[in-house]
């Protein structure tokens, strides 16, 4: 297992399991031909800031890249250290990554799941692994905070290995029981049916943790939980991309047969309520048609209304 630690922009630290021969090379990621990108991240010293499903990162953040030996890049996130909060995570979604080679999720961790601190940031920075969202509750009710992933579990069934890097707490935020087990998991199943019809799906998500407007409230720990969710896609097929946002309230209700088209944006849109500039390592015709597409038409184009 070989993991990338990366500092922006003052020094780079590199964290390995052994030498870097030893670690597998970055997945490749399939791109369009180059062309002009004024606003792509600098990959000079770290490439896996060149992948298609990163962002642009944000000056001061660290940046982690969780890689599998014979599978490759598992998926990327980044940390804010002054918030102590994790800002986003991005990976890929295809038939060969998604694989679950039999595998379920109990039968991977028949004694319980493998909650464990991420061996890359610091642990004081990270939420407890046990009693701390479950004494934090949701404003004015006895709801506690359950571990909602941000890259799914079920996203990640192939091997043990990789199942278990899911369960680092850097890839977790709070959300109460009714957020969780209801849009938020709707959202991830038709995440995995669009991959199934894709080369590649290009994903990346998060809670908002920048604005304080944007933010619920704290656990007991003083971590913050975000007021809002949000999902980036970029699905690619052949040579022929599209693009769609979702921006969902935390709320402590169950809208698991809510119409997803009413959480749908288009990614300009998603980049203005979070801050975030997705898929900036797109050339900037291709970002700039895909993101601009009018939400009609981004719900028409995903089989959405």
């Amino acid at each position: 297992m070989k993991r990338l630690f990366y500092l922006i922009p003052l020094f780079m630290l590199a964290s390995c399991g052994g030498s870097s021969e030893d670690g597998p090379e970055p997945t490749p990621t399939p791109g369009p031909v180059e062309s002009t990108n004024i606003n792509k991240n600098d990959a000079s010293q770290n490439e896996y800031l060149a992948l298609l499903e990163m962002p642009k990162t944000k000056s001061g953040s660290i940046v982690v890249t969780h890689t599998v030996e014979g599978y490759g890049v598992n998926y990327s996130f980044e940390w804010d250290s002054s918030l102590r909060a994790q800002r986003w995570t991005c990976y890929t979604l295809n038939k060969k990554n998604m694989a679950s080679n039999g595998n379920t999720r109990k039968s991977l961790w028949p004694e319980g799941d493998p909650w464990n601190y991420d061996p890359d940031i610091a642990t004081a920075q990270q939420q407890a692994t046990y009693s701390e969202l479950s004494k934090s509750y949701f404003p004015g009710t006895s709801a506690y905070y359950e571990k909602g992933h941000i890259c799914p579990s079920a996203d990640r069934l192939y091997s043990k290995d990789v199942n278990e890097q899911t369960f680092f707490m850097t890839n977790i935020l709070p959300m109460v029981a009714k957020f969780n087990g209801g849009i938020w998991s709707m959202m991830e199943a038709r995440t995995r049916n669009w991959a199934n019809g894709a080369d590649e799906l290009y994903v990346c998500k998060g809670g908002t943790i920048d604005k304080s407007e944007q933010i619920l409230g704290k656990t007991i720990n003083n971590h913050i939980v975000p007021k809002f969710f949000f999902v980036a896609l970029l699905h690619k097929k052949g040579d022929t991309y599209k693009a769609l946002g979702f921006w969902v309230e935390h709320l402590n209700e169950d809208h698991s047969n809510d119409n997803l088209g009413d959480y749908v944006v288009n990614i300009d849109k998603l980049e203005e309520l979070t801050g975030i500039d997705f898929f900036c390592n797109l050339p900037d015709d291709i970002e700039n048609q895909i993101e601009s597409v009018s939400q009609e038409d981004v719900k028409s184009s995903w089989g959405l209304r």
